[in-house]
């Protein structure tokens, strides 16, 4: 494959983050985003205040979302190398990571409908709010099990010269781990553990920054050097 476009898909991650944070920004979603706690009346004022804005924001985001699908690719071409001629792991790490995708993307168009029509009864906004944010923050499965196959193909890898450092498959397993509090914000309205808390929404998307920009400037450095590396028998 061409190493440019191999890059290009590496970059992918770094861009990721970038673009969707600058969307966020602009959604005024960050620095503070929607509380699980507040009325229907305050999550339509949210909206109703700069609908335009909030669109463009979160339209941003989405389109910056679709960047992690060339990653995902990305890492399973180099998992293919890592496993050889019975690549389960590269399967899997392909079908969760494009769930994980969907399940980013699908959320962020939901807000979009939310600024969509402002108009609306601001009881259907909630309903459409607390849809797109447990939506957003709670399906942790996928994300895990991507990284927990990641971690594994990476820590199996037989070849002389491995296609990824091992610290990179203990850093998979680590951001797995992170996910885990997420399904608390079905129980808390307020506090850390609500969507919108410090060990549920911050906490995931730093791990999940972290990893996109890891993962992508990793399989960067890789792509330089995959020339001379010998595949798995």
């Amino acid at each position: 494959m061409n190493e440019r476009v191999k890059l290009l898909c590496a970059w992918c991650g770094p861009a990721t983050v970038v673009l969707a944070l600058i969307g966020w920004l602009i959604a005024g979603v960050l620095p503070i985003p929607p509380a699980a706690h507040q009325s229907a009346a305050d999550i339509a004022a949210f909206y109703e205040d700069s609908p335009s804005r909030t669109m463009a924001g979160l339209i941003l985001s989405a389109l910056a979302v679709g960047l992690v699908f060339p990653l995902v690719a990305l890492i399973g071409v180099h998992m293919v190398r890592m496993e050889g001629r019975t690549p389960l792991m590269t399967f899997l790490q392909l079908v969760t990571g494009a769930a994980t995708g969907v399940l980013l993307l699908i959320p962020l168009l939901l807000m979009v409908v939310c600024a969509f029509r402002p108009d609306r009864s601001p009881e259907l906004t909630l309903l459409l709010n607390d849809v797109a944010w447990l939506l957003f923050i709670t399906p942790i499965a996928p994300f895990m099990i991507q990284n927990v196959a990641i971690g594994i193909a990476v820590l199996a890898d037989r070849n002389p010269e491995p296609v990824l450092p091992r610290w990179v498959g203990y850093l998979n397993f680590w951001v797995a781990f992170l996910f885990v509090p997420d399904v608390l914000a079905y129980f808390f309205y307020s506090g850390p553990f609500a969507w919108q808390g410090i060990f549920v929404f911050w906490l995931a998307l730093t791990a999940y920054a972290v990893w996109l920009v890891t993962m992508g400037l990793v399989l960067r450095r890789s792509v330089k050097t995959s020339a001379a590396v010998p595949v798995a028998a």
